[in-house]
């Protein structure tokens, strides 16, 4: 059973589709404590590469590395890792009324629509293998967007209801990490 605490923070998560096809994948984490230190990153994967837009290079590389890159969200993408970027982040969330948005260096991420707020917490979530203690609470979102250099990358989010609301993109508050 995983005890130590090694993050503390939010990690919202856009995954946008065109049809079936996935045409982005971003992973926000805004950091207030880790075994790796705090800050912010967004992690972003289109046409194969994957940026990390980040406030710190060490922080940015254990979140792209040691988390993000093995999440089910990332299962079966190129992951080609391009020199990570320091840069400011800015990130807001308003928990109340379901509105997210950041910018980093030339990309900006925006989601709404808050469809459900659920708990969800597991003591076997596996990263590489490991079995890591992760509980958050859950926010699908019903709309989401990503901007490269002005340009929006085409695409949607995913959205279902089956008494359960979920959907591709969605934000994660009060995230804890312990193995």
């Amino acid at each position: 059973m995983a005890s130590t605490v090694i993050l503390v923070g939010a990690n919202p998560i856009l995954r946008l589709f065109d049809g079936e096809t996935l045409t982005a994948f971003a992973s926000v984490w805004d950091v207030t404590w880790s075994a790796h230190g705090a800050g912010r990153a967004v992690i972003l994967w289109q046409d194969g590469r994957v940026r990390t837009l980040t406030t710190d290079a060490e922080l940015g590389d254990w979140l792209r590395d040691g988390f993000t890159r093995h999440f089910p969200e990332s299962a079966g993408l190129a992951w080609e890792a391009t020199p990570t970027e320091i840069t400011p982040v800015n990130f807001d969330f308003d928990m109340r009324v379901g509105r997210l948005g950041v910018i980093a260096a030339d990309v900006a991420l925006t989601a709404d629509g808050v469809l459900d707020r659920r708990v969800f917490a597991t003591g076997d979530f596996r990263l590489d293998g490991v079995a890591h203690g992760l509980s958050f609470v859950l926010m699908p979102m019903a709309r989401a967007s990503i901007s490269v250099a002005g340009q929006k990358v085409h695409g949607v989010p995913l959205v279902t209801d089956d008494g359960k609301p979920t959907s591709t993109a969605f934000a994660s508050m009060a995230e804890v990490w312990s193995r």
